[in-house]
């Protein structure tokens, strides 16, 4: 009787992490692989289930997708914007926790190889292209010119146009990213350099740029939009 009742829990227990291990199988998969040749038997072999098992949680390769895409930045996404309408310092201050908590909990992690899959596939897939438009582009999009908004209607920054703002704030991120998921995995000498570093500078650039006493141009006094 205390045989049958405790496999019992430990049959439940199995069952509710099968999403989890499935979606962290398919990741692995769609990076080392690619999204396009990646078999839906594969992933269900790396996460030790059957294929009937997989298209049970997931009916289809692109659903399958779409979940991994969730479970690693909708979530995060959200608490982002939870801190952006909390925060009670200083916006510059919020600007370099936003952009060290991505790379912390994207970019360094396996959740960074999902810029990989987008940038080098997605234009043979429309449909998760538009899902990942909408899932992830526009949010962050929204919740960094948000930020940017919010220093300079504090005066706390100079006005500059918020989209492409936006874009110089997240593009070498990506890129650090995307080094990480292919020649960062690569023994290749001189490929590396330090992340955590290169944030740093980078926050400083955009805080605080390069000249000594930031020149006053038509292009740099561009109202923000």
């Amino acid at each position: 009787m205390s045989k049958t009742s405790s496999a019992a829990p430990t049959r439940q227990r199995r069952k509710e992490a099968r999403p989890q291990e499935l979606l962290d199988a398919a990741l692995a998969l769609f990076v080392e692989k690619g999204f396009a040749a990646t078999r839906s038997d594969e992933v269900a072999v790396r996460a030790g289930v059957s294929k009937g098992t997989l298209y049970l949680y997931y009916p289809s390769k692109e659903e399958l997708l779409k979940a991994v895409i969730q479970q690693n930045y909708s979530g995060l996404i959200a608490e982002g914007a939870g801190i952006v309408d909390n925060f009670e310092g200083p916006t510059a201050e919020l600007l370099a926790m936003l952009m060290r908590m991505w790379w912390t909990r994207v970019g360094s992690s396996p959740a960074g190889g999902i810029h990989k899959i987008m940038m080098a596939e997605v234009r043979n897939f429309p449909e998760i292209a538009q899902f990942y438009r909408d899932e992830v582009i526009q949010p962050s999009s929204e919740l960094l010119i948000r930020t940017l908004r919010r220093g300079v209607e504090r005066g706390e920054f100079r006005p500059l146009p918020y989209e492409e703002a936006m874009h110089a704030l997240i593009a070498p991120l990506i890129f650090m990213s995307l080094h990480k998921n292919s020649f960062g995995a690569c023994p290749l000498e001189g490929m590396d350099f330090d992340p955590d570093r290169v944030i740093e500078v980078h926050i400083e650039l955009m805080l605080n740029g390069l000249l000594t006493k930031p020149a006053i141009t038509a292009k740099t006094t561009t109202k923000a939009s």
